[in-house]
């Protein structure tokens, strides 16, 4: 069933399980965090969650961004206004939706979505994931050598199977495009296959650059 929800459009790909720290100045995003936290009211006028989708193009500041159909569920768990009416907020990362159609943005960008089910986790799934974390270790660790990232590269893994397997989407040192085709691949199995792949391709990316010192 579609829902309305409010929606931030960002740069960058958040995917479930993942924390999201924000810093808000816009006076529309900080028009949310009012009705999201009910700080001018005295009482919240919409729920605590927020929609967060990538930017295919154009720029998170200003609007007329080209948005992405498939983005995170979110909830707030911190937030703080600041004297000059800038705000500081955390949200998580819960679960999936899918756009089904952009609502005006006024007095911010709102959105009536549809969430999307996780599927259920499957015994060829534990081996995939097994491999993606293994091979997402040794290509964080090629980043390093490269230059790209700075350590550590040992990611403390969640026991939890399903948030373990968007950690590895995570934390792949992959490009936003790439994050958000895994983010829009149904089943685990599937997103973990297609993530191996670009992470063959990160590693290829890696080798050549320190080849060439």
């Amino acid at each position: 069933m579609s829902r309305r929800l409010p929606v931030f459009p960002l740069g960058t790909v958040l995917v479930p399980g993942a924390a999201l720290p924000l810093h808000i100045f816009e006076p529309r995003y900080r028009a949310l965090m009012d009705d999201l936290t009910g700080a001018e009211l005295g009482t919240p006028l919409i729920a605590p969650e927020l929609g967060v989708v990538g930017i295919e193009r154009g720029h998170e500041v200003g609007g007329g961004e080209v948005r992405h159909l498939v983005g995170t569920l979110t909830h707030l768990i911190d937030s703080n206004r600041l004297p000059d009416g800038r705000w500081v907020a955390v949200f998580s990362g819960v679960g999936r939706f899918r756009v089904d159609e952009w609502l005006p943005d006024d007095p911010y960008p709102l959105a009536m979505v549809t969430d999307l089910e996780e599927p259920g986790w499957e015994t060829a799934d534990d081996a995939a994931l097994a491999a993606a974390r293994a091979r997402t270790e040794e290509v964080l660790a090629m980043a390093v050598q490269a230059g790209d990232l700075t350590g550590p590269v040992s990611v403390p893994w969640s026991d939890d199977p399903w948030r373990a397997a968007w950690q590895v989407c995570a934390a792949a040192p992959i490009g936003p495009f790439d994050r958000q085709r895994l983010l829009e691949t149904e089943r685990v199995a599937a997103r973990l296959e297609r993530l191996m792949a670009e992470l063959d391709g990160a590693a290829e990316m890696f080798a050549f650059r320190m080849g060439g010192r």
